[in-house]
């Protein structure tokens, strides 16, 4: 009983918790039944078994919390300990991402495009729309991809032949565009691996970073590490 007390001095004076926690225990047979979610737990003064109480449920000295998911009764709006209801421990560990702070574990969209993973005070994300590449098929050889209003996630369309043609005029005059329905957004695949495993090789990529920004494939040369030299042939 004492231990009990103790603990919670900061939200009760200990001649109260002295009242409240009489000795011997006085519990009914049968314990509660407890909705989903609520664990049995024993009451502040150690004595009965009660319900804890969930998130944003009232609490006090003598019916406490679920601490298995790290809720405490925070009487921050509650000096006087009453009105005092359950809520996360306030705790260190966290993300803030955009001027909002995100608690340990929770999944959060910092945007319709990116799904986060809040985690030891740092966050990892996956994309939410697909990096597909279309390439160009004669039903379709003209592929874009553009930003469709009301939509999060990017799309690709076929472009006509004549609005292909007028960004190719205007991309000849070195002008930025002015005739094009929509802004030329660059998009490009990571550059592919050494063709060889040593001496020259070439790389490739999928992009449409060109003047006609179409996508195309792009190769350049590469070197993983020199090729060792060959041993000298012995005199016959």
């Amino acid at each position: 009983q004492k231990t009990t007390c103790m603990e919670s001095a900061m939200a009760l004076p200990l001649q109260v918790c002295a009242q409240l926690c009489r000795r011997p225990c006085y519990c009914p047979w049968v314990p509660p039944r407890c909705p989903r979610g609520s664990p049995l737990v024993l009451d502040g003064c150690g004595c009965c078994k009660i319900c804890a109480r969930r998130l944003g449920e009232p609490c006090d000295f003598l019916h406490v919390c679920d601490q298995s998911q790290g809720l405490v009764c925070d009487y921050s709006a509650a000096p006087a300990g009453t009105g005092a209801t359950c809520n996360f421990e306030e705790s260190e560990e966290g993300c803030e991402v955009n001027g909002r702070v995100y608690r340990d574990g929770e999944v959060f969209q910092p945007s319709c495009k990116l799904q986060c993973y809040c985690l030891d005070g740092g966050f990892t994300c996956i994309p939410l729309c697909q990096e597909d590449v279309r390439l160009p098929t004669p039903d379709c050889p003209y592929p874009r991809r553009i930003e469709v209003p009301g939509k999060c996630c990017p799309e690709w369309i076929c472009e006509a032949r004549d609005q292909h043609l007028l960004r190719d005029a205007g991309a000849a005059l070195g002008a930025a565009s002015p005739l094009l329905p929509y802004p030329c957004q660059e998009w490009a695949t990571e550059w592919s691996a050494c063709s060889a495993t040593c001496g020259m090789g070439f790389s490739t990529r999928i992009s449409n970073q060109n003047r006609y920004c179409r996508l195309e494939t792009q190769r350049r040369l590469c070197m993983a590490r020199p090729c060792p030299a060959l041993p000298a042939a012995s005199p016959a």
